[in-house]
């Protein structure tokens, strides 16, 4: 299988005055097509730093970063966006939703970005598959928090990812709306051959994907 995401002695320190901070220390791993891995860690153990880097949203101190055999750390931060914009989906814990956008064009917009057109029917055409055919022209405030993170979900899967990044898809989430939330995103994740990407604090969650690295004070302690 193709590796689709590779990151090799990943390091990232901040410096504040006199004091150097290691959030990350040597982190590797790879990550093959149409497979799933999940990263889990007490908070402050370097998980959501490492999927901002290996998402190209952030560079590293050292190491280096091949998602979709491009390296990241010789790009710049427009180059590493474009990718972005090809290759990958994200799903956050707070939804990140355009306010002022109705569910339809909150889930039109990676593709308007690409310049498509006539994206209507593919928005559509998702927002059927998570449940919520009837919600087109409802705004985030009108949807539940549930209903929010489908939306994000059909925004995130409209662009046909190669990989998708879930940084607590279900930390915000009632117990009945997270397992709904999990069945999708694993469901269109097989359906779409995606590489999954998830962070989360949720043990139960993390042992739904085929791989689990466990952090802690920014080391890798199993992988």
């Amino acid at each position: 299988m193709d590796i689709v995401l590779e990151c090799d002695q990943l390091t990232k320190t901040y410096t504040s005055g006199e004091k150097k901070l290691t959030v990350l220390d040597h982190v590797s791993f790879k990550a093959e097509q149409g497979t799933s891995l999940s990263i889990i860690g007490p908070s402050g153990s370097g998980k959501t730093t490492l999927l901002g880097l290996c998402a190209g949203l952030d560079v590293p101190t050292s190491g280096t970063i091949s998602l979709m055999n491009f390296k990241l750390n010789n790009l710049s931060e427009d180059d590493r966006a474009y990718i972005r914009n090809q290759y990958v989906g994200f799903v956050f814990q707070n939804f990140q939703l355009l306010s002022t956008l109705t569910a339809l064009e909150n889930v039109m917009v990676p593709l308007e970005l690409r310049g498509e057109k006539n994206v209507a029917v593919k928005a559509k055409e998702l927002l059927g598959r998570v449940g919520l055919g009837d919600r087109y022209h409802h705004y985030p405030t009108q949807l539940s928090g549930g209903e929010q993170q489908r939306v994000a979900l059909a925004r995130a899967f409209i662009t046909s990812p190669k990989i998708l990044f879930a940084d607590e898809p279900t930390g915000n989430l009632d117990e009945a709306n997270a397992q709904q939330v999990t069945d999708l995103l694993f469901g269109l994740n097989r359906e779409e051959k995606t590489t999954l990407v998830l962070v989360t604090h949720n043990l139960e969650l993390a042992q739904k994907t085929e791989r689990i690295i466990k952090m802690k004070g920014g080391l890798v302690v199993n992988a």
